[in-house]
């Protein structure tokens, strides 16, 4: 099997319903990659010996989701790589700019949820401000990043402010350095994992927005509806944030770095919709599209290499569903043979039929 898998590697199997059955992640509204990656978390769960946790729907039951924690282990930071990464969360929870949109019950106990993702890839920059220049440094080649002053979560320059977008936009991570010459610059990151893209998509952006789209010079037409869509919407708001920010004078440069895995197709058709309607001649505020998979290498080659690979492992390992798919693929196919043909003159037969 291993040569087909090597053929196949390109793309994400359809997972026989028996095995999520068997895993509690049967969600019949799943996309591929998301019923892979909450796969994925399931196993990652059961691997560290977590309780299963229990959603409640809309008609009153109770069901269990494999890639839910258990009350107890959500409570304890179990979402996270390590006791130093949960105590970052639980200052920065208990520290939370004023408006910010952090769900407990997600960031805690949802195994498949972006926000957990984006404590646990951030913390050791956040921990080792060195090592994220160095990362930087690596994933934007050419960026004058003389030294990282502050990595931050759920963060905005300004929820609300007139002078930036005037809404809740803001940035699951953000990044800000000093350049060689004294001034600082921002990396607004948008961090993705199972989603679509669409969540929290809005009927009405307002006249801000139109407004910023139009002066920032960033769009090849600043009136496309498609900007609007759902799935590009959230990509424009916080670009124009990271705009806004630059061009009040609170940083010299700014980039919006989007981060998604290199498997999750609506995220990464968006990225290539969204970059098909910038200025290509602007490079105001650069939009960056960076696979999950390439970010991680680079935490590795710049020396948190276990690190790495404990993300990569939780998040991106998909040969542990290969594994379950040969095992449930084997078990169907059984041990049969065809019963031989009992023909007399076989060659007379196949001469006749030549």
């Amino acid at each position: 099997m291993a040569a087909e898998r090597d053929a196949h590697i390109h793309q994400l199997p359809l997972i026989p319903q028996s095995i999520l059955r068997r895993f509690r992640v049967l969600e019949k509204h799943d996309t591929r990659f998301r019923s892979c990656a909450r796969l994925l978390q399931a196993l990652w769960r059961e691997r560290q010996g977590l309780p299963v946790g229990v959603h409640q729907g809309r008609d009153g039951r109770n069901r269990r989701i494999g890639s839910l924690l258990g009350a107890s282990a959500a409570d304890a930071g179990r979402n996270f790589l390590s006791p130093a990464v949960a105590n970052l969360v639980h200052r920065e929870v208990a520290y939370q700019q004023r408006g910010a949109l952090i769900e407990r019950r997600r960031l805690y106990g949802n195994l498949l949820s972006s926000q957990p993702l984006a404590f646990n890839l951030f913390a050791p920059l956040r921990f080792n401000l060195q090592l994220a220049a160095n990362v930087v440094r690596c994933l934007i080649p050419g960026i004058d990043v003389a030294k990282v002053l502050h990595v931050l979560f759920e963060h905005s320059p300004g929820r609300l402010d007139a002078e930036l977008t005037g809404d809740r936009s803001s940035f699951d991570a953000a990044i800000i350095y000093e350049r060689s010459d004294g001034q600082r610059g921002l990396i607004g990151v948008e961090m993705k994992y199972s989603e679509s893209g669409s969540e929290g998509a809005r009927l009405d952006l307002g006249a801000r927005f139109n407004e910023l789209a139009g002066r920032s010079e960033l769009y090849r037409n600043s009136c496309s509806a498609v900007l609007r869509t759902p799935s590009l919407q959230q990509l424009s708001r916080e670009h124009l944030l990271t705009f806004a920010a630059v061009r009040r004078g609170d940083y010299a440069e700014g980039r919006f770095l989007l981060i998604a895995p290199r498997h999750n197709h609506l995220i990464q058709q968006a990225a290539c919709l969204y970059s098909a309607h910038l200025e290509p001649e602007s490079s105001t505020v650069p939009f960056i599209n960076l696979e999950l998979e390439r970010v991680i290498e680079a935490l590795g080659w710049c020396g948190e290499m276990d690190y790495a690979f404990a993300l990569h492992s939780r998040y991106l390992d998909w040969s542990k569903i290969d594994d379950l798919i040969d095992e449930a693929l084997k078990a169907k196919s059984g041990n049969w043979a065809l019963v031989a043909p009992t023909i007399s003159r076989p060659l007379a037969l196949v001469n006749k039929a030549a």
